[in-house]
């Protein structure tokens, strides 16, 4: 792996350097975590898939490390870190970061600011798209669109859905990492299907059984074959396996809850509209989800007393950035008609400081920023228009 060079940046890193004394104005002081960074989190919270992207090295103790391909996670393990953890805290981050990128520069700048331990979140939330949106404003965008979503919605959804755990699993996975879960769930409806399996005998036995069961049998079936282990996995592993694709076999996400799944990722709007109509869905099925549609008109009131324009604000259930920890709400901002590429991006991920380390769940929400790819627009001629 090449590491490319990112150009001399010193119009954008000034730019930036401006941004960052607005944010420590609003109360968020500089952060400044170190560049070498354990690989570990990024591995675990990422998946092994963006190890081909990571700068790796390992220590005289064998403790793999790399260059720090985005700041969010060092800024969080500082703060975890630090005397005022669980304590509300507000940063603010400017810096390199490394990351291969296929013909792109393998370094590049990035800004941001990360909010923890606020438990007024649906306020919190609203704030950093505020932010978000000044440093758009900063270079002088206004054709800019805002793209929100919140998987707190669609995680209420499959609890009052009372699937069988397996499938809960799959389904907030399969959201996490894709954009779109309709088509998502066609596929996964047709991979359960009717089919060949060559572990078909396994997986007809396993079909109803718990996880001792499972264990046990799978267990018999290599001390047949008289191996302990498959390509690194356990027992117990391959036991978890074979339990997962025998549930996902048997049919077991019911017609009704393909329903309703359906239809909620099919509501796309403007926010209001949006929670009139997952209102009419909680009640015309009976689901107990209003604490997480309250939470987003919450959010929702608290957008438009900090001056943004809601109604020109597109909600999409379906939205999603592609990432396991994000816990709520999620946004991107774009450039009209500039690409798919977010300017900037950000939202609520609650869960990733319990995977990092701490000792009881910690409120969290904060955006990145790309800093030369919002400079380099806002250098381009400049349009009329407003923020939608």
């Amino acid at each position: 792996m090449t590491l490319t060079a990112a150009p001399r940046a010193t119009g954008s890193a000034a730019w930036a350097e401006g941004l960052l004394l607005s944010f420590a104005q609003a109360g968020y002081a500089r952060a400044e975590p170190s560049i070498l960074q354990p690989a570990e989190p990024f591995l675990d919270l990422s998946g092994e898939d963006i190890r081909k992207s990571l700068y790796l090295t390992t220590d005289a103790g064998g403790e793999e490390l790399c260059l720090r391909p985005d700041l969010t996670i060092p800024v969080a393990r500082d703060y975890l870190a630090s005397d005022r953890c669980g304590q509300p805290a507000g940063f603010s981050y400017l810096g390199a970061v490394f990351r291969y990128r296929g013909g792109q520069a393998s370094e590049f700048l990035q800004a941001g600011v990360e909010s923890f331990g606020r438990p007024d979140r649906a306020a919190a939330d609203a704030e950093m798209l505020a932010l978000a949106l000044e440093a758009t404003a900063a270079v002088g965008l206004s054709e800019i669109e805002i793209r929100t979503g919140d998987v707190a919605l669609f995680t209420a959804l499959i609890d009052a859905l009372k699937l069988y755990p397996v499938w809960r699993r799959r389904l907030l996975k399969d959201f996490n990492r894709k954009i779109n879960l309709a088509q998502d769930i066609e596929q996964i409806t047709l991979a359960t299907g009717p089919g060949h399996n060559e572990y078909e005998g396994v997986l007809a036995a396993l079909a109803g059984s718990d996880r001792k069961a499972a264990l046990a049998l799978v267990s018999d079936l290599m001390t047949i074959a008289g191996t302990t282990n498959v390509g690194g996995r356990t027992v117990a592993e391959i036991a978890d396996r074979f339990l997962e694709q025998s549930t996902l076999k048997s049919g077991a996400l019911p017609r009704d809850a393909l329903g309703l799944i359906k239809r909620f990722m099919a509501i796309d709007g403007e926010p209001d509209e949006a929670i009139a109509r997952l209102r009419a869905l909680a009640a015309d099925a009976r689901l107990d989800i209003a604490a997480a549609i309250d939470q987003f008109e919450s959010r929702v009131g608290f957008m438009a007393a900090r001056g943004i324009d809601v109604g020109a604000t597109r909600f999409s259930t379906s939205f999603g950035r592609g990432l396991d920890y994000y816990t709520g709400f999620e946004f991107e901002l774009h450039a009209r008609g500039n690409g798919v590429e977010p300017l900037v991006a950000g939202g609520r991920y609650d869960g990733l400081m319990t995977q990092l380390g701490a000792a009881k769940p910690i409120p969290a929400v904060g955006f990145s920023i790309w800093v030369e790819t919002l400079t380099e627009i806002g250098r381009q001629p400049a349009t009329a228009g407003s923020v939608s």
